[in-house]
């Protein structure tokens, strides 16, 4: 009886360390590219609160609310892959917190690619008009409203979410993983989050391409300065770019549940690692990599805090590349 005992309890043990053994080797090549992001994503965060020139420059400050906002996403979503990889389910309140701040910086990185994109072409097409309108405090109320708008979102779900027979159940704790989608309650709230997103990526990508289309057309009149308008037009290349790697999260379920219906498994996981990786966690750390690498002003100041301030000490007055 002792030895059968033992068994059992060595047997047990064996499918905890496995089990254990499984959740290190299936999370360990995504968490490492995400703590990876993470860490340039905040000194990026750092370097930006730094100087005083990033501080008084509207474009820095809308960099910095993009920065933000794409890593506030990261780090949800890489919460919620981890407590699914260790197979924690949370209650029903617990995950609606999580997925509501998910929804929130989700909607604020377009539109913030929007204000970006219509102070560049400002600086192109207005150069006299350029400092009048792009003002320290001007930028502050437009990301107050790009809040205030992505927060009405939010209380939106709420309001659906209330409609809910949560009461009917016998308990609010989840049967599945805290996921977006198991928190779309209903076909109502399901609708709305799809009509939400496609109005917002809709609204973005025709504002970006007008301000590309602006700038283009800038370009071609003698009082423009090409030199200006040829490093605006990239950024706003670049800023579509980015938009649609936004726009290619939206896919990454429809995509994973196609692959599953053909494939074993094992392949999922290592279809659906790598898509996350691609699609949800390399888009959130873009604008992070572009700035540092394009912008003279950025790229000496995050080179000094990446390399944990042993570099020489960088110059007070450096070049701003518009």
């Amino acid at each position: 009886m002792l030895n059968a005992t033992s068994s059992q309890t060595n047997i047990t043990v064996g499918q905890q360390k496995r089990g254990i053994l499984e959740i290190v080797l299936f999370s360990a090549p995504i968490t490492v590219p995400c703590c990876f992001f993470l860490f340039i994503n905040w000194t990026m965060l750092f370097t930006l609160r730094s100087k005083l020139v990033f501080r008084e420059t509207s474009r820095y400050i809308l960099l910095f609310n993009l920065l933000f906002a794409d890593t506030v996403q990261m780090a949800l979503s890489q919460l919620m892959y981890l407590l699914a990889a260790c197979r924690v389910k949370l209650t029903y309140p617990v995950c609606g917190v999580l997925v509501m701040f998910t929804f929130l910086t989700t909607a604020i990185s377009p539109l913030t690619l929007v204000l970006m994109s219509l102070e560049r072409y400002v600086a192109v097409c207005y150069p006299l008009r350029h400092a009048t309108i792009i003002t320290i405090r001007n930028t502050a109320v437009a990301i107050t409203v790009v809040w205030s708008f992505s927060s009405l979102n939010i209380l939106t779900q709420v309001i659906l979410l209330l409609d809910f027979p949560f009461e009917d159940m016998e308990s609010l704790q989840m049967e599945t993983f805290c996921t977006t989608e198991n928190m779309l309650l209903g076909r109502m709230s399901d609708d709305y989050e799809k009509a939400f997103a496609y109005f917002v990526f809709v609204s973005a990508g025709v504002a970006v391409t007008s301000s590309y289309i602006g700038v283009i057309l800038a370009a071609r009149s003698a009082s423009t300065d090409k030199a200006s308008a040829h490093k605006a037009r990239n950024t706003l290349l670049l800023h579509l770019v980015q938009l649609g790697l936004s726009l290619s999260s939206t896919i990454y379920i429809p995509v994973v549940i196609a692959i599953s219906k053909v494939t074993d498994r094992l392949s999922i996981f290592r279809i659906q690692s790598f898509l996350y990786v691609c699609i949800i966690l390399f888009p959130r750390c873009l604008s992070a990599l572009i700035y540092g690498i394009r912008d003279q002003t950025i790229r000496s100041n995050l080179k000094y805090h990446l390399c944990c301030r042993q570099l020489s000490i960088i110059p007070a007055k450096a070049e701003v590349s518009p």
